[in-house]
């Protein structure tokens, strides 16, 4: 995986519900995105950076499970200005697994959201979506 020299904002955020255990919440999170780093109060948990490395799992699990063009649908339906957001399921995401869910109910405990903002949105979804 080659990283471009593009600047981009990344947003992960996960609401924690009564019935969950935050750090299991926070695990989540740092199964498909190793090197976040964490911030959480009692009602949610968060990362921001600007490390496109914290996407290396997303761009493997893209191109190993041929999923570009499920990426890349997301992608540009939820694409605003300088800014795109795709949802990860909460609980696949707690077994290591990145599984995209195209609305928030598909994950049963609420999703992970992951916000992605840059002046060149463009050239990060065709990072993310083709082959480098």
């Amino acid at each position: 995986m080659r990283i471009p020299n593009i600047s981009c904002k990344i947003e992960i955020i996960s609401n924690v519900n009564p019935s969950e255990d935050l750090k299991k919440v926070e695990t989540a999170i740092l199964n498909i995105f190793q090197n976040a780093k964490i911030k959480s109060d009692d009602f949610s948990v968060m990362s921001n950076s600007r490390d496109l490395h914290l996407l290396e799992k997303i761009y493997d699990v893209i191109h190993s499970n041929r999923s570009q063009n499920i990426y890349r649908r997301q992608l540009e339906k939820n694409l605003e200005n300088d800014s795109t957001w795709f949802y990860l399921n909460k609980q696949a995401a707690f077994v290591g697994t990145a599984a995209l869910c195209e609305e928030a109910e598909e994950s049963p405990l609420g999703p992970i959201k992951v916000t992605l903002t840059s002046s060149n949105i463009d050239g990060i979804i065709d990072w993310l979506i083709f082959e480098n």
